[in-house]
């Protein structure tokens, strides 16, 4: 037993790694917002990794050099850090150049050399592996033509260390340098803080420090076998404290391609409370929303039903409280929390958190966060004319009164359905002659403590269809099961609503149920597949949500 714990100990170090990275402010973290629009490639780097693989940390600093970087302790730092197995990446220049700073310069044949050796040795002391980095490009144009000696010696300098020492070496500057010269003076401005009005053509902005991480990542792909393999990448990464290419939900929604018809648009949003409300537009279909970590990436707004529009005397109504409209198809939204965070009660009444308008929705390890009227699948008729569709796989969903409505078809698998009040879970409105509505496979139902009293459902409209298989229910919910909701401009929702139920489980299971709902037979639960249910003969469309396009 000890031999096999020690055996997964090993593989555990050997399986997840720390990247530490040491340089000047071309790499570095900044101090935002103080520092504007400015913007290291190390701040960026992260999200090019696999986070359950390797950990980034950012040494680097504004200003330093291979000398300075040992004078102000930053080295000390770096190699007390370093375990077994962990890459040091090592990028300088810029600073060690300035011959009239005695406190930075260092001469590229000798003291930068020897600071480089200094380096190599203490990693490789600590177990670690030492990789060298030349530095980025500056973006220094003369009647257009690029100067591509801006470095003069340290490149080279740095490349006789590499072999010399039997050290990795990136090639940075080179191909930072292709790539200004391939946009030219004009075009190249906007990746550098020059376009921000500093005469500043050393440092990147947001997008400048993205094209260098990937200018990185692609040298790591040819060199660097072992850490390549973790490599992953997304089109656009948001960020509430800055290390994104945006630092709101709403920014990036609006960089998505309009009409994309084939090609998929990657979306990776940091861990952050997100506190915005957010429009997808009809055009931005074909998208995958992929979240940091659900329980810490938010997205989060307080609107109401009950709340004026601005400016104007009347209510905004419950389409009007939502925090997120999403309105395209073909989106996948992984581990994300969607939250109205406007409370509840009658000055509240109805608060929306997502809305639902898009066919091919797919949220999966989701959490709908609110009270009544949580989640929203309003989502009617489709492009070919059949009625849009919502697929929940492991997804967790809270609220009061009515907390999952609408009209769309909606396949939940998996889900955590929990009540906060004694009332309804459901509020289905299917439209008159259609097969399917709600149908909830393989989920839990949960309460807080004191709920006792609570309906899986009721119609929102006349026909409503909501059917739960093999679920588990807990002891909150009521012996009937179901409520008919029958008022005056809604007669016979006993007659026209379905409400069926097959080999659910728990206290909340044991009946006797309303006699106007159904205890399903096998041969009628096989008709509720995610295939049938999914499938509509007027596109014809078999559709994998895993490969939403």
């Amino acid at each position: 037993m000890k031999k096999i714990i020690l055996l997964l100990g090993i593989w555990l170090s050997a399986s997840s790694f720390t990247i530490h990275l040491m340089g000047d402010s071309t790499m570095a973290e900044k101090d935002l917002p103080k520092a504007g629009a400015e913007r290291g490639w190390g701040m960026m780097f992260q999200n090019f990794l696999d986070p359950s693989a390797v950990t980034v940390v950012n040494y680097a600093k504004n200003g330093r050099s291979t000398k300075s970087f040992i004078d102000n302790g930053d080295w000390t730092k770096v190699y007390s850090s370093v375990k077994p197995g962990d890459y040091v990446f090592i990028q300088f220049g810029h600073n060690d150049s300035k011959e009239s700073d005695p406190e930075r310069y260092a001469a590229p044949w000798t003291d930068y050399q020897n600071n480089l050796r200094r380096y190599i040795d203490g990693v490789r002391e600590m177990g670690g592996i030492p990789v060298l980095l030349t530095p980025v490009a500056r973006r220094w144009f003369k009647d257009g033509v690029l100067d591509r000696n801006c470095h003069t010696d340290y490149p080279a300098a740095m490349k006789a260390v590499a072999e010399e020492k039997g050290v990795t070496l990136l090639d940075i500057t080179t191909p930072t340098l292709d790539w200004l010269e391939a946009l030219g003076d004009e075009a190249s401005k906007a990746y550098f803080m020059i376009s921000t009005g500093k005469n500043d053509n050393t440092h990147t902005v947001a997008s400048g420090a993205r094209k260098v991480t990937e200018i990185v990542c692609d040298a790591i792909r040819s060199q660097l076998p072992a850490v390549a393999a973790h490599l992953v990448r997304y089109d656009i990464v948001v960020s509430a404290d800055g290390h994104g290419d945006y630092r709101t939900v709403q920014e990036a929604v609006n960089a998505i391609p309009d009409y994309s018809h084939s090609e998929i648009t990657t979306v990776y949003i940091r861990s952050g409370v997100y506190k915005e409300q957010v429009i997808i537009p009809h055009s931005k279909f074909r998208v995958h929303f992929k979240g940091e970590d659900a329980a810490k990436t938010i997205i989060t707004f307080d609107k109401y039903a009950k709340k004026n529009w601005p400016g104007r005397d009347f209510p905004i109504g419950t389409s009007g409280s939502a925090s997120i409209y999403i309105h395209a198809s073909y989106l996948t939204f992984e581990d994300l929390s969607f939250e109205n965070s406007a409370g509840e009660g009658k000055d509240i009444a109805q608060a929306v958190a997502v809305f639902t308008d898009g066919d091919f929705l797919f949220f999966n390890r989701c959490r709908f966060l609110g009270n009544q009227d949580t989640l929203y699948t309003y989502g009617r008729y489709g492009k070919f004319g059949g009625v849009k569709r919502n697929y929940f796989k492991d997804c967790y969903i809270e609220g009061t009164t009515d907390f999952i409505f609408g009209p769309s078809i909606a396949y939940f698998e998996g889900c955590t359905l929990h009540s906060k009040k004694n009332s309804y879970v459901t509020a289905a409105s299917t439209f008159q002659g259609q097969k399917y509505g709600y149908v909830f496979r393989d989920c839990t139902l949960t309460a807080v403590p004191g709920v006792d009293k609570v309906y899986l459902g009721r119609p929102w409209g006349a026909y409503a269809r909501t059917v739960f298989l093999h679920c588990h229910l807990g002891a909150h919910i009521l012996p009937e099961g179901w409520h008919d909701w029958e008022k005056p401009g809604k007669p016979d929702t006993r007659k026209n609503s379905y409400y069926g139920e097959y080999q659910n489980d728990g206290p909340g299971a044991r009946g006797p149920r309303v006699k106007w709902s159904r205890q399903l037979t096998a041969r009628q639960a096989a008709e509720y597949s995610f295939e049938k249910v999914m499938y509509q003969k007027e596109d014809g469309i078999l559709w994998n949500p895993y490969d939403n396009r």
